[in-house]
């Protein structure tokens, strides 16, 4: 699951930390990414869960109103069709999902402002009334049911990136709501595994390959050991700038592509430098991608290094 690129994105982060404490060690930093991987992970197993969570609050909501009609001595007679959804079924019983759940210590309870407002929203979609009014439901309807749920109403909702800040705090995990789609786009992929009741498919293994996880141990051990030479490397080109005034994220994202590009000679030039370019993009200032593909770009010319540099080098 986790591939090259947030492998990439994980170092430059860590590193980042370590450098702002002053007592970090090599041997601090290794568990930092490996606690970041697992951050990943938990994201991806804990979004299974809030479809339970969204099951488990409709039924108390119609065990609500069951109190209700009994206290006005009313008629009520539920339907029970998304409470028994055999597909969040067969998630809630799903070996693995559970294991890791427990071994994780999730919990939905600091996110339940966003099952209630998803539940909200979920009774106005056109999709689950005609969910509700099929005539009998395949296993595929109930599957295809949460799938749309996630695919639709689950990105860009407010509710659900608040409530991923607010778990990140209660289950000390890091940048759970700025992974939030790239993760929900696995567990999506992994809902299409499940093909018939009773399905208990695997779930996608932490890394893609055992060689991103020692790429990325290898990256960060050999940016901190190269720093100071590539520090300069880079002070060299930064021309009316002054160091100091150069953002520190810039400079992680600078160092950690220089490493990449000279101490892992058989990655594509290309595809290393669009990769730090894309990182630049999303975790440091507006017009910094521009900045350092400029400096990178003068560095790699001096080093002799050839490749193709991206256009937007050449708008510095």
């Amino acid at each position: 699951m986790i591939n090259r690129t947030m492998v990439r994105t994980r170092v430059v982060q860590t590193l980042f930390a370590y450098y702002q404490m002053e007592d970090s060690t090599l041997s601090s930093a290794r568990k930092s990414l490996q606690k970041s991987y697992e951050d990943l992970y938990a994201l991806y197993i804990h979004l299974f869960g809030f479809a339970n969570e969204l099951v488990r609050y409709a039924e108390q909501q119609m065990e609500e109103s069951r109190a209700r009609a009994k206290a006005t001595h009313t008629t009520y007679m539920p339907d029970r069709r998304f409470l028994d959804n055999r597909f969040v079924h067969d998630l809630f019983v799903h070996h693995e999902l559970r294991h890791w759940t427990e071994e994780y210590r999730l919990s939905w309870d600091a996110g339940m402002n966003a099952v209630i407002n998803i539940y909200r929203m979920l009774q106005t979609q056109p999709f689950f009334h005609e969910y509700m009014k099929l005539p009998e439901t395949t296993y595929e309807d109930d599957r295809r049911l949460f799938r749309r749920i996630y695919q639709v109403l689950l990105p860009n909702n407010e509710s659900v990136h608040h409530a991923l800040e607010e778990m990140e705090i209660a289950l000390d995990r890091n940048h759970w709501s700025t992974d939030f789609e790239v993760i929900l786009s696995y567990v999506i992929k992994t809902m299409k595994q499940f093909k018939q009741e009773g399905d208990e498919p695997k779930l996608l293994p932490m890394f893609e390959s055992e060689e991103e996880l020692q790429f990325g141990l290898d990256l960060m051990q050999k940016t901190i050991e190269n720093r100071e030479a590539y520090s300069k490397l880079i002070d060299k080109y930064l021309r009316n700038w002054e160091a100091d005034r150069v953002a520190y994220m810039d400079r992680i994202i600078m160092l950690t592509a220089l490493t990449e590009i000279l101490c892992f000679p058989n990655i594509a030039l290309e595809i290393s430098l669009n990769e730090y370019i894309e990182i630049a993009k999303e975790y440091s200032s507006e017009k910094s991608h521009i900045f350092i593909n400029g400096i990178l770009d003068n560095i790699l010319k001096e080093q002799n290094i050839t490749g193709v540099i991206p256009a937007e080098s050449n708008q510095l």
